[in-house]
């Protein structure tokens, strides 16, 4: 698109970015709760990656396709403006309900709509970041969402322990054992997904289309067809940069999945006796706490890791921070103290923070303007490709190769991670970052 982008103020940035926070509190609640919620309602361990497959299985197919319409989508209130609207407007629904499920197959059932939904909203939002700001802003505009994502998914982690200090039951549940921590704080983050995303709206606007830009959208073609053609072309023409990435993303965002899935059966075993009846429900407490940690080391380092690009370029930055969280990973279950294992998790929050941001910041500077919406699209299959394989292979070794032991996947997962930093540094194309690092 042709239109003139002009420089923001950091304000903002933080104002087009203030969505980013409800869309991750949402995926906070889904990383800290699924896998209990799942277990509370009879799920078997063995079965809960499956159980997981609608977040990778509906990005993999709506993600390049909204990215797609959205590069052609022309209305009264922008181009990826009505995406992230309704996106939002379904996910606050199914946070509402999901608490309420009665069984494991409802709980499945919402999430996959859940999903849906955030996936509608995610890549028209990181294309809006693309299409308003010049390239010079990209790694603030980006690694901005990065810190509202630590900070979201803090909020969320964290929200079941903030409620327990202000006197809420830790064991109270409902009629199907699900805590009334949990049912409390998917309904906050029904309020603030969508309340932010409403503020977003209300302080930014999409910038105007030129005349010819208008013109060219609407002699573009729109129908299911030529969007998966335009997908199979942007597939087929895919700059190189993108193209080695691939071993990088899918070798984090795999071990990300274990993580999520086991970690709190992980838990159990190492910091708390197994026998213990009240034994999940601690180790569910404190995965909740982890994950506000190392989601406020991420909302907190976001800027710093800006400062460290400059110096060393994105590579060497995000390669550095896939090692520390691979190594905490790997060490974790040497840890048994409820205090201690905070530790190791603070590399994945630095980790997690550049996962946000860096590979964003890369892909921007290395595809049309024009295209941004699809090849964010397709850039996310890089994400949820891995975390699909992983859903449908870990069954699969998880009882022979791990010994049906949560504790081994969580070594296994930290393993991944630190590979995934050699592929990194591996990258050997001159725009793998390092002259999108402008001052804020």
């Amino acid at each position: 698109m042709r239109h003139l982008k002009i420089k923001l103020s950091f304000w903002q940035i933080i104002n087009m970015n203030f969505g980013f926070l409800g869309l991750q509190y949402s995926f906070g609640l889904q990383q800290a709760n699924m896998s209990p919620i799942y277990s509370y309602l009879g799920a078997e361990e063995k079965n809960l990656p499956y159980l997981w497959l609608a977040g990778p299985i509906t990005g993999l197919i709506l993600q390049p396709i909204v990215g797609a319409m959205s590069d052609k989508t022309v209305t009264r209130w922008g181009r990826r403006t009505p995406y992230f609207l309704v996106g939002a407007i379904f996910c606050s629904l199914c946070l509402f309900v999901m608490p309420f499920s009665s069984s494991v197959w409802m709980a499945a059932s919402i999430l996959w709509i859940l999903d849906a939904a955030n996936n509608i909203t995610q890549e028209p939002y990181r294309a809006f970041v693309s299409d308003k700001l010049p390239e010079e802003q990209h790694s603030a505009g980006f690694l901005t969402q990065s810190a509202f994502t630590g900070l979201g998914q803090t909020l969320s982690y964290l929200t079941p322990t903030l409620l327990i200090t202000l006197g809420v039951n830790k064991y109270a549940v409902n009629a199907h054992h699900i805590p009334m921590t949990t049912i409390i704080a998917f309904m906050v983050g029904a309020v603030i997904s969508i309340g932010s995303i409403l503020w977003t709206l209300k302080t930014t606007k999409e910038n105007p289309l030129t005349v010819e830009d208008h013109k060219a959208l609407a002699d573009a073609k729109n129908s299911l067809k030529s969007i998966f053609t335009d997908i199979y072309v942007a597939c087929k023409n895919m700059p190189a940069a993108m193209k080695q990435m691939i071993p990088m993303m899918f070798l984090s965002w795999y071990a990300m999945f274990i993580y999520w899935i086991y970690i709190a059966k992980c838990l159990t075993h190492t910091v708390y006796n197994p026998a213990d009846p009240t034994a999940f429900r601690q180790s569910d407490i404190l995965t909740g706490q982890m994950g506000a940690y190392y989601n406020f080391v991420a909302f907190s380092s976001a800027f710093l890791l800006v400062k460290l690009g400059r110096r060393w370029g994105a590579k060497v930055v995000h390669g550095g921070c896939l090692f520390l969280a691979g190594l905490g990973l790997f060490t974790l279950p040497y840890f048994h103290s409820p205090y201690l294992v905070f530790i190791p998790i603070t590399g994945l929050g630095l980790c997690w923070a550049s996962m946000m941001g860096n590979p964003y910041v890369i892909l921007a500077g290395s595809i049309p303007a024009e295209r941004s919406g699809i090849y964010m699209g397709i850039f996310n299959m890089f994400i949820v490709v891995p975390m699909l394989l992983q859903n449908v292979t870990m069954p699969l070794y998880y009882e022979t190769w791990l010994g049906a032991n949560p504790v081994n996947a969580i070594i296994l997962a930290g393993l991944l991670l630190m590979l995934s930093s050699v592929s990194t540094l591996l990258i050997t194309r001159k725009n793998s970052g390092r002259r999108t690092y402008p001052q804020l």
